[in-house]
């Protein structure tokens, strides 16, 4: 790596564990080894939930300001709170603030970027970060010091949650990240980025690389055997029971989720405001001095969500280099009109980052990682 990468890049996992004995990140509980991944940490729930009218952001005030309200008949934002110690249900549709466990006393040196978890975003729960005196959700400026709140709206299923339990995750960053297009396809040349799904040992030649600001990849249609009655993808039910988050491997997949067959001419009708459970065309790489993250779609290109995670700590697809790529799994909801999709059609960019350092502790290897091999994978807590 050179120089200006070890100046300017995501902190890896060693630096993380420093930060937290700076008290830079503090905890109202001690901190997990769990919390900790290769360029990110796990955000923890707090002991109470606050039943919102509406989202909002703090632009002038202190958002515990909008909290201690003596009576919340008179608040024009809170409508109730919850006990989430002993765990408490998130109705779907609405919107819950919770103080999170974890608060920041940033340097001015780094900033700070939140998204969703992988389970998260695989059950259509909808979170961002929010932070004292922001214009905007899920970026926390340079020298920020003070407490972090994550709003929650359950969309497709209703869920239990619990004190503890993380939704979101967080990284430190110091001056700019962002690999260029020349980068990325320098890179490629030297460890590919891309395999194509359907020839599992070739990767994706330079000329077919799209780049433009970041990588394109393309969905998958057709699914791995390429049968008509093949599966590739998910459309969660409308109506279905509650999802405890703390039960792992516990759930009838079929009792949430319609699952969604090859059509014959390798299509797709997306319906607005459905929820489907897609997966790309191509497998990713993310080698051990970059993590990568998936970008909003342009509204140019239609009026659709891609995903709601879209994180991938350094050896996502990679593990000591052994792997060839992972498949990404896409959180897809349409909005305002129906859309048709294609196989191969271009439909989501990754952006790659330097990481300050090679981090000690990869994604696949000494840490756990739910989805390292996946393919086309619902959440952790339905049956496989």
């Amino acid at each position: 790596m050179t120089r200006r990468a070890r100046l300017h890049g995501i902190l890896p996992y060693q630096r993380l564990t420093q930060l937290l004995a700076d008290r830079v990140i503090r905890a109202e509980a001690p901190i997990e080894d769990r919390q900790i991944q290769p360029a990110s940490l796990d955000l923890r729930l707090g002991t109470k939930a606050y039943r919102l009218l509406s989202s909002f952001l703090p632009e002038r005030s202190e958002i515990r300001s909008k909290l201690d309200v003596l009576d919340f008949y008179q608040s024009d934002l809170v409508m109730y709170e919850m006990d989430l110690t002993g765990g408490a249900i998130l109705e779907k549709g609405h919107v819950y603030l919770v103080p999170l466990l974890e608060s920041l006393r940033l340097p001015k040196s780094l900033r700070a970027r939140t998204n969703p978890k992988s389970t998260t975003g695989r059950l259509d729960v909808f979170t961002r970060v929010i932070t004292d005196l922001n214009v905007g959700f899920d970026e926390i400026r340079a020298g920020y010091s003070g407490p972090l709140y994550l709003e929650i709206v359950p969309r497709s299923f209703a869920i239990k949650v619990k004190t503890g339990q993380s939704l979101n995750q967080l990284r430190l960053i110091r001056g700019s990240a962002t690999v260029s297009d020349a980068g990325i396809r320098s890179l490629h040349r030297t460890s590919p980025l891309l395999y194509h799904n359907v020839a599992e040992e070739r990767p994706v030649p330079q000329r077919e690389l799209r780049t433009d600001r970041g990588l394109f990849l393309r969905i998958d249609l057709q699914g791995s055997d390429k049968g008509h009655g093949t599966v590739v993808g998910y459309r969660a039910k409308k109506n279905s029971h509650v999802i405890d988050l703390s039960k792992v491997g516990h759930y009838a997949a079929l009792d949430f989720w319609e699952p969604i067959r090859r059509h014959r001419d390798d299509s797709l009708l997306l319906e607005p405001e459905e929820f489907y459970i897609l997966a790309s065309k191509e497998r990713i790489r993310v080698p051990p001095g970059y993590a990568a993250e998936m970008v909003a779609y342009e509204a140019a290109c239609g009026e659709l969500r891609t995903h709601y995670a879209g994180f991938f700590d350094p050896g996502f697809g990679y593990g000591r280099g052994e792997l060839l790529g992972t498949q990404v799994v896409l959180e897809v909801r349409p909005h305002d009109v129906p859309f048709l999709i294609h196989d191969g059609q271009t439909f989501f960019k990754v952006v790659y980052e330097k990481m300050l350092a090679i981090p000690t502790q990869v994604y696949g290897v000494a840490l756990g990682s739910s989805y390292q091999r996946q393919g086309l994978t619902l959440s952790k807590h339905f049956k496989v």
